[in-house]
């Protein structure tokens, strides 16, 4: 009796561990293109503050330089 309780029980596992690993990849692939979308928000907006403060600072320096000549 523990045999064939045993050997039903191992197909259904079986079963469930397949719809899980099937499940599974899918929810971390989402998850990767998830996490690279913000990654890659993140860089671009650390790229558009430099960008910002490199005008910034070289409209200070074309104004001083204005000053300077005037």
């Amino acid at each position: 009796m523990d045999v064939s309780m045993s050997s039903v029980h191992k197909p259904a596992s079986g079963a469930l561990d397949l719809k899980l690993k099937k499940g599974r990849p899918m929810k971390r692939t989402k998850n990767v293109r998830k996490t690279k979308a913000i990654a890659k928000a993140i860089s671009k907006s650390e790229q558009s503050m430099e960008k910002i403060l490199k005008n910034h600072s070289k409209t200070t320096r074309i104004q001083s330089a204005k000053t300077l000549y005037e």
